[in-house]
């Protein structure tokens, strides 16, 4: 076969470009860290990657669910709270009317303090988070309680509002404000009576209010119980999510970056090829024919 000078420019110019791609390739690998830079350079890795990357947005949604919750958890643990620092008021108080020796006068300046804990009741029964209301089941988006008559109307619902930490993973961080729940409006009209009772001439006995309020307090406890055994929980979670985001994030790394040191030494071996294609490609074109007559 017979070999033309335009075969071997032709030769020359391919073997020439395809030098400076890869010379341009490892520059933008080592300019920007990554071994992969379009999906050709590597399409297993890109599929893995794609994964990974999946895997760790996912992650990182349960890690600000788990936040969110603990938050929900966390405010709802303060409302019981409150709750029970007034029951524990309010049997104090009932222990103090339970003496004979009081004056309708004291009875009633008893009474005006439990109207004041009633309101605070009101406001608790009613507490937000995030705008929402903590106590109304699915209705979060209305108040729980609405007072009427002497009377706390539960306006929320018995729905269980549950955070995703996980495939198929939900957890419920809600405590209803009416039965089943926290009984708010249970401990108004405990509350309710015992101040009308307070302010009756009549002067009825008032010992019977301890044993309610007990009742109360206890069932109160049992939600804090269950709250804080939840944030526990939470907090678990949590912690576990954040050691496989590291996780997912140094195997995206393994997948994805370069090895800085191996690149740079590729770069100098790339450059040195360069250089020695244009040392060889300057001899094939330089010849001319006055270099053949000299």
């Amino acid at each position: 076969m017979r070999v033309t000078n335009g075969m071997l420019i032709s030769n020359m110019m391919r073997n020439y470009n395809k030098n400076m791609r890869n010379l341009a390739k490892l520059q933008e690998q080592l300019a920007t860290g990554k071994r992969i830079l379009r999906p050709s350079d590597d399409p297993v890795a890109t599929s893995k990657s794609l994964k990974l990357r999946s895997d760790l947005a996912y992650n990182q949604q349960y890690v600000s669910n788990a936040d969110n919750a603990i938050s929900w958890l966390e405010s709802t643990e303060l409302a019981l709270k409150d709750l029970g620092d007034v029951l524990q008021r309010v049997r104090e108080l009932a222990v103090k009317a339970g003496n004979g020796s009081l004056s309708l006068e004291d009875r009633t300046a008893i009474a005006d303090e439990i109207q004041q804990l009633q309101k605070h009741v009101v406001q608790v029964g009613n507490a937000t988070y995030s705008g929402r209301y903590i106590f109304a089941g699915y209705k979060t988006d209305q108040p729980a309680f609405v007072e009427q008559d002497g009377e706390l109307i539960y306006e929320g619902d018995k729905g269980k509002i549950a955070f995703e930490i996980g495939i198929g993973n939900r957890i419920e961080v809600n405590v209803t404000g009416g039965e089943g729940g926290a009984e708010i409006d249970v401990i108004y009209d405990v509350l309710e009576r015992f101040k009308n009772d307070l302010t009756d001439p009549a002067n009825p006995p008032l010992d019977g209010y301890i044993e309610e309020i007990d009742e109360r307090m206890i069932q109160i406890l049992s939600q804090r119980s269950a709250v804080g055994a939840k944030v526990n929980r939470f907090e678990l979670i949590r912690a576990r999510l954040n050691d496989e985001e590291i996780n997912f994030t140094n195997l995206l790394s393994y997948n994805e970056d370069v090895d800085v040191a191996q690149v740079i030494m590729q770069l100098k071996e790339a450059e040195n090829v360069y250089r020695a294609s244009l040392a060889a490609g300057a001899r094939i074109i330089m010849p001319t024919l006055i270099d053949f007559l000299r």
